[in-house]
């Protein structure tokens, strides 16, 4: 533990470096504090909750229907299995507003760098284990299973950082930064993509992948929550989701139709078209992308930028 501590300040203290002689601020005390902060809140429920989902899962395990012999092929479908439902859970707490409350805290962050990785879905260890548990009703060891997603979230940490370019033929096949980026987003274009934890391919498969434009092909990523928020105290970036959800969950106007839609379907969804999803955001953003250049297609404006008047639309 201590020497993965080590690695993680070496490559903290090298991205500060390396972005300073990029000319890039993408640190601030307030936010590395609060992301330190939010992971210690994560990793003290993880460990008081890990008991009962291993005691869960090893249950479960007894019930197991295969079993695969073969060492290599053992921890290569494991790998495998472990990012394939990382993805779905990750999905999960993108398109249903009640996992979002507990995910939001992760894309609140307004600078991209490593120690984003560390800014946790702090309720998650509460859920997350659910997910395991098909793993091991397919004959993995429980505690191979947590081996395995630790060491997958090793790489997921590390893709926090806009000191890397692109990684050419890499990004065909795993999370890249470049993807991670994206991901982070909150460009109507880029949300909800690139959900994958180590593979992107589940991203390429499910229809969620999308690859980081340069700013002459779109606009320059602007990191954190569509709505910034305006308090940025460590208890409202925790519980502000959970506010606002409470706050619809209260009104006078709706009945149980509506309130089980604001609890499990996409965030921004309303009952009165009031709020936009991401969905809509981004095909609305992509009709305007179609359009500008299909008009500028047909009567080009010399010396104008190709996207220039649609990132002011786009604001």
């Amino acid at each position: 533990m201590l020497g993965i501590s080590w690695i993680y300040l070496v490559v903290i203290g090298t991205e500060i470096v390396l972005s300073n002689v990029q000319h890039k601020k993408v640190y601030t005390f307030k936010e590395t504090l609060h992301n330190i902060c939010i992971s210690l809140i994560n990793g003290g429920l993880d460990l008081a909750v890990r008991g009962l989902y291993l005691l869960i899962l090893t249950f479960m395990f007894r019930y197991r229907i295969a079993a695969i012999d073969n060492s290599f092929l053992y921890w290569l479908l494991l790998f495998i299995a472990i990012d394939f439902q990382f993805y779905w859970m990750h999905r999960l707490e993108h398109f249903s507003r009640l996992f979002w409350a507990v995910h939001v805290t992760h894309h609140s962050a307004e600078n991209f760098n490593v120690t984003v990785g560390f800014r946790a879905s702090v309720l998650r260890p509460l859920y997350q284990f659910i997910f395991f548990i098909p793993l091991a009703l397919l004959g993995w060891q429980p505690i191979d299973i947590l081996l395995m997603y630790s060491v997958a979230q090793f790489w997921a940490f590390f893709v926090h950082t806009e000191t890397i370019n692109k990684l050419g033929i890499l990004e065909y096949v795993f999370v890249t930064p470049s993807h991670h980026r994206v991901h982070h987003a909150s460009n109507p274009l880029y949300l909800d993509r690139n959900m994958g934890m180590v593979l992107i391919v589940w991203d390429k498969l499910f229809g969620t992948f999308q690859k980081e434009l340069s700013e002459e092909e779109y606009e320059p990523i602007r990191y954190g929550l569509t709505k910034p928020l305006e308090d940025a105290s460590l208890s409202n970036i925790i519980l502000h989701e959970w506010r606002n959800l409470w706050r619809d969950l209260q009104r006078a106007d709706i009945g149980m139709t509506e309130k089980i839609g604001y609890m499990l379907r996409p965030p921004g969804w309303s009952h009165d078209g009031s709020q936009q999803t991401s969905e809509q955001l981004r095909k609305e953003t992509t009709d305007r992308r179609t359009s500008f250049v299909i008009n500028k297609r047909v009567a080009p404006e010399p010396g104008g930028s190709e996207f220039g008047e649609l990132r002011q639309q786009s604001r």
